[in-house]
């Protein structure tokens, strides 16, 4: 290329200057990739290509209150490194992240970071061992309470792929085991080859049941292993079943188009942040998309949360806020305003509410692992159908085809004897008014006794036991457990009963630490995936390191936490000792009741989300 070397006579010796300045920097970057030394402006190469560093010239004057304090630089490092390396921003709320800053403000001017190969070998070698460490203290607490293990299938929407988590629950918490893609297991024989392995590893002793999802697929490898391994049992995600149940809902032409209108809403909502703070400061915090859960659902959970904040949602769409907002005006913003403001619209709001919140309310009990639902579940989906049933029979026509859908369901997926059982050990239960003493709950108590536990004479004297608490006799007559029972929750109300049942007590607590559901890796899905991502074209040592990575990541938040710490005391059969129940943190949820609005309700005035003046102190217009 040649250049000119004519130049415009009016320009001055400044304009020059800079010309050739900025000339020169071209050429420097096509040939040397883009560095430059000295004090100019630095551009890198195509890996560097958007950091600059700017230093004045020698002769600037620079004021002391615009240069960068220490701190602030420090700051704009670390942001930097944040949004250069794709790290979620909310990763600076992290108990590590502080503990990282402090550390290294501890240490000072000096401080070397650590190396690529010490952060893959040495440093995360400490991490799985720490890691083992925690296992082994679950290890402990499996053999007194028994576990679940939770068989996870999810899809992976970046790589269109189905993944298999393993984690064991148990009342010291989840731990993850491993991970797999669904592609590797073909048929329900190799999938039952792989939860025998799970179980020979969590140890067969210690393992009350395995929860998958209930598809055929995993029911017969669930059989399979049922018959291989006898004191165990397979139990179908009891929160899958009543996500399937919820979904069909959706073919009642009334909750397929209300349940639409409420998707309108939210999706509406959530597409911007000022229309978000707006709904926080009516709805005080509230979360319109109710709970994590599977999208089919999602919009179900959706439209029982609008209609518990009805009166706040009204409120917003009335106020001088919402008016004033850049939305109010578009096609989307007035037609979710008219919608909101629609008394017809919020009367099919409230009959699709009474048919699905008594299942929503259940599906919120059984979705949790951190507090085993076993000894509830029963009689939350027996309340359910109870009040549905109640509905269906009481002549409005979208309530009739309820009771089919729910009896066609839960009936066929989720007669578990382990439910029955828990709902007879339950003592907040046992010694109500409303105890269902029936022959199926009987049924389902013996044949967890028969199958559980292999000793002819313990299972004897757990049957003498059984009817010393049947009647509130002997020990469970005392003061204590008497005053107790509606109040405890119920492992920790089996665990202070110390004096001559140890057989029923071991029992019972291990029927009643069980968890209903199977998803266990939603706080750590992105973990999953990222691991996942990289095996197709990783080398076997690579793997081996994201495997450790992605074990260490899964059980962080367990073993830095360890949120349900027990401190039990072995003695040398592995019984319990001694149970410190002030230690013991199982907090499992009372029931929420439900919402039982009579029929005439459906039709009350109040139900339309009529409101006087709302939250701005404006007078509402009619919302027609």
């Amino acid at each position: 290329m040649k250049h000119s070397n004519m130049s415009c006579k009016d320009v001055g010796d400044e304009v020059r200057k800079e010309t050739l300045e900025v000339h020169t920097t071209l050429l420097e970057i096509h040939n040397n990739g883009g560095k430059r030394k000295g004090n100019e402006v630095v551009v890198g190469s195509s890996r560097d290509s958007f950091k600059r560093r700017r230093v004045s010239s020698p002769g600037s004057v620079v004021s002391c209150k615009n240069k960068k304090t220490s701190r602030e630089e420090a700051c704009q490092a670390i942001a930097r490194f944040f949004y250069n390396n794709v790290i979620r921003l909310d990763a600076v709320k992290s108990d590590e992240f502080i503990t990282m800053c402090d550390m290294v403000s501890k240490h000072g001017v000096g401080f070397k970071p650590p190396s690529f190969d010490e952060i893959k070998g040495k440093y995360l070698t400490d991490e799985v061992e720490f890691t083992m460490e925690a296992l082994a203290e679950h290890r402990a607490v499996w053999k007194i309470t028994g576990c679940t293990i939770m068989v996870d299938d999810w899809y992976d929407e970046k790589e269109f792929r189905d993944i298999l988590n393993f984690f064991v629950n148990s009342p010291k918490g989840t731990f993850f085991l491993k991970s797999v893609e669904s592609a590797d297991i073909s048929s329900p024989e190799e999938l039952f080859k792989m939860m025998d392995d799970i179980v020979e590893e969590v140890g067969e002793e210690n393992v009350v049941q395995i929860v998958t999802d209930s598809a055929t697929y995993y029911e017969k490898a669930g059989e399979m292993l049922m018959k291989k391994r006898t004191r165990l049992y397979w139990t179908p995600c009891a929160t899958r079943c009543i996500e399937m149940i919820l979904k069909e809902y959706e073919q009642i032409p009334i909750y397929k188009e209300t349940t639409e209108k409420c998707r309108r809403i939210v999706m509406f909502i959530y597409s911007s942040d000022s229309l978000i703070s707006l709904l926080q400061h009516f709805a005080k915090g509230v979360n319109l998309f109710g709970m994590e859960t599977v999208i089919c659902v999602l919009y179900c959970l959706s439209l029982c949360c609008l209609h518990e904040n009805r009166e706040a949602l009204i409120r917003m769409f009335t106020s001088k806020r919402w008016k004033s907002n850049e939305f109010a005006e578009t096609k989307n913003g007035k037609f979710v305003e008219d919608l909101v403001l629609d008394k017809e619209f919020w009367k099919d709001v409230m009959i699709c509410y009474k048919g699905a919140n008594p299942l929503v309310q259940v599906l919120r009990l059984v979705s949790s692992i951190d507090e085993p639902a076993m000894g509830f579940i029963y009689e939350a989906m027996e309340k359910a159908k109870e009040l549905i049933q109640r509905l269906s029979k009481s002549g409005i026509e979208s309530f009739k085809p309820l009771q089919e859908i729910i009896d066609k369901g839960w009936d066929k997926q989720l007669q578990s004897p382990l439910y029955a059982a828990g709902y007879f050990l339950n003592p907040q239960f046992h010694y109500s008014p409303g105890f269902r003493d029936d022959i199926k709950v009987k049924l389902g108590l013996h044949d967890c006794i028969t199958r559980m536990v292999a000793d002819p004479e313990e299972r004897a004297k757990i049957e003498i036991q059984l009817e010393d608490f049947d009647k509130q006799a002997n020990v469970f007559g005392q003061p204590i457990p008497v005053v107790t029972a509606d109040e405890e929750t119920p492992p920790v109300w089996w665990a202070s009963i110390i004096d001559g049942q140890p057989e029923l007590q071991k029992f019972a607590i291990r029927v009643l630490c069980l968890a209903c559901s199977s998803y266990g890796g939603e706080r750590n899905k992105s973990a999953f995936e990222m691991v996942h991502a990289k095996r197709s074209t990783n080398e076997r040592e690579d793997q081996k390191t994201d495997n450790n990575v992605l074990f260490v990541m899964a059980n962080s938040k367990w073993t830095e936490k360890k949120r349900s710490s027990i401190q039990l005391n072995l003695d040398d059969n592995g019984d319990v000792d001694a149970l410190d129940v002030g230690d013991l943190d199982l907090i499992i949820p009372c029931l929420k009741p439900q919402d039982d609005v009579g029929i005439d309700g459906l039709h009350d005035e109040n139900a339309n989300g009529d409101e006087d003046e709302n939250e701005d102190g404006d007078e509402m217009g009619d919302s027609n």
